[in-house]
């Protein structure tokens, strides 16, 4: 680095340095510092049913496994042989009793345990300890309705309280459209690799909605579930309150604050039996949740790189790094798994049209991102930093739900964002990390 990360990233002024975008030495630190240590979005149980089953993943550039043993316990373990490094499972998915290397024949249990090593006898008794030479298991691992989540880091702090206040945005996510807590599976994963910098994404999730001319063209067409035109999907949140809110561990949310008294809005108005099905939903969540079910999510990014959509569509992102000027997006498509056959049909048609690399809103959104690394990259570019001044002070704590809550179109998560991903540059402890260390943010200076 250059310059002081501090002088880098200065969200009191609103003013990010462009080389954390497109600098190598930027994403070898992030690599180093904050991807082995932050809380990881790693797969869904329903991915992996069955005693044997396996999903291969990503943690930053680390390829994993995220499988369940003979016993029915989940693990995640790096992929890599520990004779020689070789991945030992070169599949997506499927169901195994042995991961066995393809380089040496060294093989492993589902649980781990190095259990196969060829000429054993002749070549290693009496000197290989085969209990020191298990799978590389992670530290810390977590399953939160269904979703794993897993650390690098022994010293990482448990999920919930990395989650913090989050957790009640990500619960409208997980959790059954009328509101049993949970519930939610995986109907299918799409993979594709853009020309641009992961923390673009993330921080559109964060609730950019300044960007909303970038769809234009989208709603003008009306692809929206209930086919109407001037929207891509159906108005929810006609008479709620767009609500703007950043948490101390990092993470932003855009989501609508719905009045005391709201009734349903008709969705997927051209499938009947699908728009029946929602109404049923929404009466009996308002009947569960109560005030609770006054949020509603639209967007948002769980720090660093997990972001979602809340409703239309449902889902959350992962955006794995591949170097500073590439990623790798995953998006895991989510109904409930007690949605009757003709519900999870017809969304599945809908997520694959409106999101992922043929969507049409993604499309969008892939370009901006593609042309705002490609433009940063210049010697004359790199001196000069982004603005991000929208709205500077412009937020309330806890009002009128836990947070520092914006009511208009703000550049204050992303500020807090990168505040956070600073800290982690800086090695700092997890104190610091979580926010315990500061006073509440309402009164930094901005």
């Amino acid at each position: 680095m250059t310059l002081p990360i501090d002088q880098l990233i200065d969200p009191q002024r609103g003013i990010i340095s462009r080389e954390i975008f497109v600098s190598p030495e930027f994403h070898k630190e992030e690599l180093e510092k904050l991807f082995t240590r932050a809380w990881l979005f790693v797969g869904h149980v329903s991915q992996i049913p069955k005693p044997g089953d396996f999903y291969t993943s990503r943690m930053g550039e680390e390829s994993v496994i995220l499988c369940r043993d003979s016993r029915g316990e989940v693990h995640v373990f790096l992929n890599s042989c520990r004779h020689r490094g070789m991945k030992v499972c070169r599949y997506e998915q499927g169901n195994t009793s042995l991961f066995v290397c393809p380089y040496h024949s060294w093989s492993y249990t589902t649980d781990g345990k190095l259990q196969g090593v060829p000429l054993y006898r002749s070549l290693y008794e009496g000197v290989l300890n085969r209990e020191e030479w298990s799978l590389v298991e992670v530290p810390r691992l977590h399953i939160y309705k269904g979703t794993v989540w897993a650390s690098w880091d022994p010293e990482a702090p448990d999920f919930l309280t990395y989650l913090g206040g989050a957790v009640d945005h990500l619960d409208q996510v997980l959790d059954c459209r009328d509101g049993r807590p949970g519930g939610s599976e995986v109907i299918g994963v799409h993979k594709w690799v853009l020309p641009t910098n992961w923390k673009f994404a993330a921080e559109n999730f964060l609730g950019d909605t300044y960007h909303n001319p970038s769809h234009r063209s989208v709603d003008m067409i009306g692809i929206g579930p209930s086919g109407e035109k001037g929207a891509r999907r159906d108005n929810e949140y006609a008479k709620g309150q767009h609500v703007w809110v950043s948490f101390p561990q990092g993470h932003g949310m855009h989501s609508v604050w719905m009045p005391e008294e709201f009734g349903y809005q008709t969705t997927y108005a051209q499938y009947p039996e699908v728009d029946e099905y929602f109404r049923h939903c929404f009466e009996e969540r308002k009947r569960r949740q109560g005030v609770k079910a006054r949020l509603m999510p639209f967007t948002g990014n769980l720090f660093p790189n997990t972001s979602y959509h809340g409703r239309q569509p449902r889902g959350l992102c992962v955006w794995h790094p591949h170097g500073p000027t590439e990623t790798e997006a995953w998006r895991f498509f989510l109904v409930d798994a007690d949605a009757p056959a003709a519900v999870k049909d017809v969304l599945r048609r809908f997520y694959m049209r409106y999101s992922g690399p043929a969507g049409m809103t993604e499309q969008d959104d892939m370009e901006n991102w593609l042309y705002a690394t490609q433009s940063s990259m210049g010697t004359i570019a790199r001196r000069y930093p982004f603005n991000y001044q929208a709205s500077m002070g412009a937020y309330k704590t806890n009002d009128p739900i836990p947070g520092d809550v914006s009511m208009q179109i703000t550049d204050q998560t992303p500020r807090n964002y990168y505040r956070v991903y600073a800290r982690y540059l800086k090695g700092d402890g997890w104190d610091s990390l979580l926010g315990r260390d500061v006073a509440p943010m309402q009164a930094a200076a901005e």
